[in-house]
């Protein structure tokens, strides 16, 4: 038998460790900015750059738009710098907009490392300091006067969004009963419920924020735990006086990760701002 040359066995490893390692290339939409240098909070830990994408109407036309903040900005547009791949928010926009509806959408990046405490609003002893509160001060005192002075939005609840996936998704639906005069719109994806049972009693212990709507979303293959908790919560909130502005979606076969909600995004814009269903759904 013929033994591999290993010279040749070596040059096609270490070109195929130096491909791995490659910059992906961008995927991002050239009407999506990366605000440089970031905002900072001159009283907060934070300072994190913006990811802001501008529907495609945006530049010829003087009207003003609603606005959908996200966490996690690195995850949101662009393959390139996202963790295992990107939502494809801006996409997603650009094909909504072709049906008539535009939006701005602003990607807070996360803090790496810290990114766990500054999406807690509750202290996990695991975890260490949370953050969270604090994090959605920096968004409603500092990211979205920025945005709110340097674009053409619609500023009130009913037109601002956030929208998040796991602890970012914990974050989205803490934003919403913690500052309902600022947010009044809330795509939860596969929330981390789990992080502690606070989750439960915050939004029973206040009133419902006026005209609210929530999209809450789980993947089957995220555990029995997870589907569970997704379920009381919408039990929970289904209490409210206005139980159509709550929407469940169990994606049986999805597991934790961008594919999922890269699917269910158009889904949850769609409910979120009574758009009609789209073609075929």
């Amino acid at each position: 038998m013929r033994r591999p040359c290993l010279p040749g066995l070596t040059l096609l490893l270490a070109a195929a460790l130096a491909a791995a390692e490659a910059p992906r290339p961008s995927t991002a939409s050239d009407r999506v900015e990366v605000l440089s240098p970031p905002l900072l909070h001159p009283a907060l830990p934070f300072a994190r750059s913006l990811r802001i994408y501008l529907p495609p109407g945006y530049a010829a036309s003087d009207r003003d738009y609603p606005v959908i903040y996200l966490p996690d900005g690195q995850n949101l547009f662009n393959d390139a710098t996202s963790y295992v791949g990107e939502w494809g928010v801006d996409e997603a926009l650009d094909a909504l907009a072709a049906e008539g509806f535009e939006a701005i959408a602003v990607g807070i990046d996360h803090g790496g490392e810290r990114r766990m405490q500054e999406l807690s609003p509750w202290h996990n002893p695991r975890f260490g300091e949370p953050l969270g509160a604090a994090y959605l001060d920096y968004l409603v005192e500092t990211v979205k006067p920025f945005v709110d002075a340097n674009y053409r939005t619609l500023n009130g609840p009913e037109s601002t969004a956030i929208v998040g996936s796991s602890m970012g998704g914990l974050m989205a639906h803490y934003a919403l009963h913690a500052r309902p005069e600022v947010f009044g719109l809330a795509g939860v994806l596969s929330p981390s419920y789990w992080y502690h049972e606070a989750a439960f009693h915050y939004p029973q212990n206040r009133p419902r924020p006026a005209q609210a709507r929530v999209f809450l979303s789980m993947g089957g293959a995220e555990g029995h735990e997870a589907v569970a908790h997704v379920e009381a919560m919408e039990r929970l909130l289904r209490r409210w006086p206005d139980a159509d502005g709550v929407r469940l979606r169990i994606v049986e076969a999805a597991e934790h990760n961008e594919a999922q909600w890269r699917t269910l995004f158009p889904e949850v814009v769609r409910f979120l701002y009574r758009l009609p269903p789209a073609q075929g759904g």
